[in-house]
């Protein structure tokens, strides 16, 4: 099977170097994200998503490689880790990828640390850091694929990613309006215009899906089975319990 296809794979220290981080991306703090890694409109044709035959980059030898985006409280990482075990692929997630360098053994420790602890923002040199790395040890090992969960937050990461690897898919989780109203008393600045201008991208591209959670947990699952087409994958495994973490 074909390993994972990537653009131009590059570690972590040559990202600044090969001009995957542009000035504007690292220069100025006002255009990093707050993250929230873990997560406790209409649509219409141009939107459509192409099918994974229609893709380009797409090769039926090697796995699916998809972007889980969404909003806070939709349970994201739940649907991705089901799918993840579902098409045999790896559950990539941002927030775990921090957290294994949470431990003073790591040269970035400190530095994560102190933007968690304080509330300030992960510099976006050390996120596509670690996913470059975590993407090259896949590539090493034959990966075919991945569930990606967490990144990219805003238009300018999605460009980033795009220099790294081909995404076939964007999945978009939606709360539904009675949980949105609710995170709406919550405003947290141009975090709702960021996420619209990343979901423009991703539309233009045909690659974007939305995916409205409402319901039991359940019903979501066999929900969104049918909007990506998989009822027929191992739909023995679709009758299993689903559970938040």
């Amino acid at each position: 099977m074909a390993a994972i296809s990537l653009r131009r794979l590059v570690s972590p220290p040559s990202l600044r170097a090969l001009g995957f981080l542009s000035n504007r991306a690292l220069g100025s703090a006002a255009l990093a994200v707050q993250y929230d890694y873990d997560d406790d409109e209409d649509e219409y044709e141009a939107c459509r998503p192409r099918t994974m035959a229609e893709s380009a980059g797409w090769a039926p030898e090697r796995g699916v490689q998809w972007v889980m985006i969404g909003e806070s409280g939709a349970k994201r990482h739940v649907f991705a880790e089901r799918l993840s075990k579902l098409l045999e692929v790896p559950h990539i997630s941002m927030g775990s990828l921090l957290r294994q360098e949470l431990t003073p053994r790591s040269a970035l420790y400190q530095q994560i640390a102190n933007a968690l602890n304080e509330g300030k923002l992960v510099p976006e040199e050390i996120i596509f850091g670690l996913l470059s790395r975590r993407l090259e040890e896949g590539y090493s090992t034959g990966e075919t694929g991945f569930i990606l969960d967490g990144i990219p937050r805003t238009r300018i990461q999605a460009e980033i990613l795009d220099q790294i690897v081909h995404v076939d898919l964007v999945v978009n989780f939606k709360c539904s309006e009675e949980t949105r109203r609710r995170k709406l008393r919550k405003n947290f600045g141009n975090l709702g215009e960021q996420s619209k201008m990343l979901e423009d991208y991703y539309c233009k591209q045909k690659k974007l899906i939305n995916f409205e959670v409402a319901g039991g947990p359940g019903e979501n699952w066999q929900g969104l089975l049918a909007a990506l087409h998989l009822k027929h994958i191992n739909a023995t495994s679709s009758t299993q319990k689903l559970t938040a973490k």
